[in-house]
């Protein structure tokens, strides 16, 4: 067979299929099969590099623990959280080549954690230290009375390495169980209305009571670590919508495909309808085509319910915002004599389950720790709990992508109605120094305390004076 480019013999062909499986698998490996052998052994090359190359420039990396204390009388809404997120949203770069094959560039990540220590809770934040300013000014900017203060890691309180003799732990990664494009329930749909006025039902009530429920010898931790994204999440979710309302992909033709289709097939097609029409007297369409594809329905988004409207709708305001790489963590420890797994186990599981859509997305538990093999049991403990400690967001279950509404519905201040009296707040807003006053001693210039001290000093020596009204000298005090 002579296709021009190529010559083809079909009697060679069919004579070497008809030699023994195992013999023909030998002979097209030895023919093509090395080319996809090298290209799979330089894919893992390139990928093993990079990896390299990335851990050498991340192994300098330093981060930091702050811990949020809240404003007394909170009236910020999950808004405020959400305007924060977008704020830290900056800190997304995009590498080149070079950044990523020579310099080693990883995209930097934040955890934001609720914690409780024997129904003690307390808001953190996790950062490298490059981005704690970052931090810092996108909570001020929401929270100007806020306090932030750097402290120490808290899970170094509690043993590394499980089983041991003195405590119990369980741990879980939480995802969604459907499609990124599908929204779970956001703080919005957690407001009623009571005559004229709308009053938010905080969520975070409910997250809290669960972690003020423990006590003595007991820790509830839950981290949600965010890595800033790309917009290729949103390209995905369009063809999921796409999917959902039934329109049709444009299929991606070679050249091959445009010369047979729109070539031969229009010429056969034309031909037969001429002779058809020369046969039975008919009227043949102009140009040969058929007039039927001008009327089809480009999708079926007419023909969806109430309930499916109402969904696209959704996935269409969850891709309008900002999104983040997504991975969430959940820790219950205790001391033997007090685990309970009732108690802290299902009442967080519970308590994140208020933000399910049964129609729409859900979170729930991916990977936990929960099962009957003792081996693998224990193999996951160790590597779970390692992973939370150094906040890896590739261990694990596989991230998901939230936006920064659905961060704030998750991760967010109590607002003041919230009866959670066990929560970590500012005490009082800290007065400012007066304007003019140094602050710091930069460059010979002296600093705010020794500046009060020479104004005290001068005070005391026009009034320190004697019995007899006669004026002492301050130098005479030595």
């Amino acid at each position: 067979m002579d296709l021009g480019f190529m010559y083809i013999d079909i009697l060679t062909v069919i004579s070497f299929f008809e030699q023994p499986a195992i013999v023909v698998v030998f002979e097209l490996f030895a023919i093509v099969g090395w080319i996809i052998l090298v290209w799979l052994l330089a894919y893992a090359g390139i990928h093993l590099y990079a990896e390299y190359v990335e851990e050498k420039n991340t192994h300098h990396w330093k981060f930091t623990l702050l811990a949020i204390d809240i404003p007394q009388e909170n009236v910020q809404t999950p808004k405020a959280v959400e305007q924060m997120f977008s704020h830290i949203a900056g800190a997304f770069e995009h590498p080149d080549l070079r950044g990523k094959f020579r310099e080693g560039y990883k995209q930097k990540w934040f955890s934001f954690e609720i914690i409780s220590i024997e129904g003690y809770i307390q808001f953190l934040v996790w950062t490298e230290q490059t981005f704690r300013d970052l931090v810092e000014a996108s909570v001020y900017a929401q929270y100007p009375d806020a306090e932030i203060t750097e402290v120490e890691d808290y899970v170094t309180q509690v043993p590394d390495k499980y089983p041991n003799d003195t405590h119990d732990i369980w741990i879980g990664d939480f995802s969604l169980a459907e499609h990124d494009a599908f929204p779970i329930r956001s703080y919005r749909e957690f407001e009623h209305s009571i005559s004229k006025d709308t009053v938010l039902k905080d969520p975070m009530g409910t997250f809290l009571e669960s972690f003020t429920r423990i006590g003595y010898g007991e820790q509830m931790w839950f981290q949600i670590l965010v890595q800033p994204t790309d917009n290729h999440w949103k390209e995905k979710s369009i063809e999921k919508i796409k999917e959902l309302i039934g329109e049709k992909k444009e299929s991606h033709k070679s050249k091959l495909n445009f010369l047979t289709e729109n070539f031969i097939t229009k010429e056969v097609g034309r031909s037969l309808e001429e002779l058809n029409a020369q046969l039975t007297g008919g009227i043949r369409s102009e140009g040969g085509e058929s007039s039927s594809s001008d009327h089809e329905e480009k999708n079926q988004l007419k023909y969806l319910t109430p309930g499916q409207s109402k969904l696209i709708e959704a996935m269409e305001e969850k891709i309008a915002k900002i999104g983040f790489k997504v991975k969430m963590r959940g820790v219950y420890v205790a001391r033997k004599e007090v685990f309970n797994t009732a108690r802290g186990v299902n009442a967080l599981v519970g308590a994140i389950n208020q933000f399910n859509i049964p129609t729409a997305n859900s979170i729930v538990p991916k990977s936990t720790t929960n099962i009957r093999n003792k081996n693998k049991k224990i193999h996951k403990q160790n590597h779970f709990f390692k992973a939370y400690k150094k906040r890896k967001i590739k261990a694990g279950a596989n991230p998901c992508v939230l936006n920064i509404e659905e961060l704030a519905t998750l991760w967010h201040f109590p607002m003041s109605h919230v009866k959670t009296p066990q929560v970590q707040k500012a005490s009082s807003k800290v007065a400012e120094p007066p304007i003019g006053l140094p602050v710091e001693g930069i460059g010979g210039l002296p600093t705010v305390e020794s500046t009060l001290v020479e104004e005290k000093h001068a005070e005391e020596k026009r009034r320190i004076v004697t019995d007899t009204g006669e004026e002492i000298k301050f130098d005479d005090f030595g």
